[in-house]
């Protein structure tokens, strides 16, 4: 009896299938990833007239892109790993390649949905408009902030293998980069006159993976501000997400033994 091997695309049809059903059951955890842009985004309002709606819709896409990307990606492989899942996916006839390209597109549609839940509320509540060539540019953008993301967490979970160890200290690297990020943004863009010191710590979360994302989304949002500061951000971006991939397929297990 010969013996039928599926096509891969059959099969990376029941991995997405079975992995969008994952994530609909887990639709508590992904409110709550929508929830904490939304918030941040409502509370910015009366800073909308001091720094910008561009300035403001950023930060809370890359807010929500670092939630999705470094706790939500990194625990649910982690998770899925101690299950033994991923040892019994890849028994089956499929190319390893497969199992995380499944993975990647489940990540990209909360990607999507992230970007246009702070677009819809920005613009309803804090009445925040963009052009179209804007909203078409921040998308394309958020997946490139998304790829830095999901860049990081694979990097925590190929590091690590507990699974309530990579929670933990993604919830560490998460609150590290917001909070560095947000505030340090936040006072370099209210703050005018700045000393040495100040103007070297903003230089550093300018730089850091939040910053660069941050300062892509807010560019694009209006092509015309695109300037070499940007550029340095998307060579800056490129290089993390090659550097944090790289260390993440080189440490990964695919069994926590």
């Amino acid at each position: 009896m010969a013996t039928v091997i599926p096509k891969t695309s059959a099969v990376l049809t029941s991995l997405l299938r079975a992995d969008f059903t994952t994530q609909w059951r887990n639709r508590k955890a992904v409110i709550l990833t929508i929830i904490v842009p939304v918030i941040i985004l409502i509370s910015w309002k009366g800073l909308v007239d001091k720094v910008g709606g561009p300035f403001v819709l950023a930060n809370s896409i890359t807010i929500g892109l670092f939630a999705s990307g470094i706790m939500g990606y990194s625990n649910s492989v982690a998770r899925d790993r101690d299950k033994g899942i991923f040892q019994r996916l890849r028994v089956a006839p499929l190319p390893s390649w497969a199992i995380m390209a499944s993975r990647l597109l489940v990540q990209l549609a909360m990607i999507v949905l992230i970007t246009t839940a702070v677009f819809i509320i920005g613009k309803e509540y804090d009445g925040i408009a963009l052009t179209p060539t804007g909203y078409v540019f921040t998308y394309l953008t958020a997946i490139v902030g998304g790829a830095v993301s999901l860049s990081v967490g694979q990097m925590v979970v190929g590091f690590i293998k507990n699974p309530e160890t990579v929670n933990s200290t993604t919830r560490l690297v998460y609150l590290a980069f917001i909070l560095g990020g947000m505030f340090g943004e936040l006072d370099h863009a209210l703050n005018q006159k700045q000393s040495q010191i100040s103007a070297m710590i903003d230089k550093v979360v300018l730089l850091s993976p939040y910053g660069t994302v941050k300062t892509m989304l807010s560019a694009v949002m209006e092509p015309t501000r695109w300037d070499s500061d940007t550029s340095i951000a998307l060579f800056v971006t490129i290089l993390y997400i090659i550097g944090f991939t790289t260390l993440g397929i080189k440490w990964f297990k695919w069994n926590t033994k």
